[in-house]
């Protein structure tokens, strides 16, 4: 993990992708909900209702296996819109222009068709995660237990960089294991 089990009371937004937290880490499901007593934000991306869905302000039931499309989705609205962290970038990434052809097909549209969600579920969540100040992604085996578990990975990475939401308190990429 990035940044401590304690530090998600702190952030804006928390979002969780392929992980049933309350059921399988429910020390880190009882800190989900109380920053969500607090008012945090939480995104849930999973193909389950999982109970974390049902208190979700953007739930995204995607597909088995398209959670590449969604964070490129994603990624695709926060550079299209500037949302982006470019003092971030420009300090601390490499390679950004590569990242940008990478997703510049993975439209919300074209993202939705793949996931099987709505394309504006996708604009609505990249502009909660993209616009917060500390934005925290909680993942678990749901997106590093697949044939692109590694490449799932390294595009949650890629949007806490996007955004600047790694490297400060509250934010961060927190897989659950």
């Amino acid at each position: 993990m990035t940044n401590g089990i304690n530090e998600l009371l702190g952030a804006d937004v928390i979002f969780v992708m392929g992980s049933n937290t309350t059921e399988n880490h429910p020390v880190i499901g009882a800190k989900i909900r109380q920053a969500l007593r607090k008012g945090t934000k939480l995104i849930v991306a999973d193909p389950r209702k999982i109970e974390l869905s049902n208190d979700a302000d953007i739930f995204l039931q995607i597909k088995p296996g398209t959670n590449i499309a969604l964070i490129y989705g994603m990624m695709n609205v926060i550079l299209t819109e500037g949302l982006e962290n470019r003092e971030f970038i420009e300090k601390r990434t490499e390679n950004f222009q590569e990242l940008k052809d990478a997703v510049n097909v993975f439209t919300p549209e074209k993202a939705a068709e793949i996931c099987g969600i709505d394309p504006d579920d996708i604009i609505k969540a990249a502009r909660l995660y993209a616009k917060s100040g500390k934005s925290s992604i909680v993942y678990c085996m749901g997106v590093t237990q697949h044939t692109s578990g590694t490449d799932n990975v390294m595009s949650v990475a890629n949007l806490a960089m996007l955004c600047g939401h790694v490297g400060r308190e509250s934010t961060g990429v927190n897989p659950l294991r």
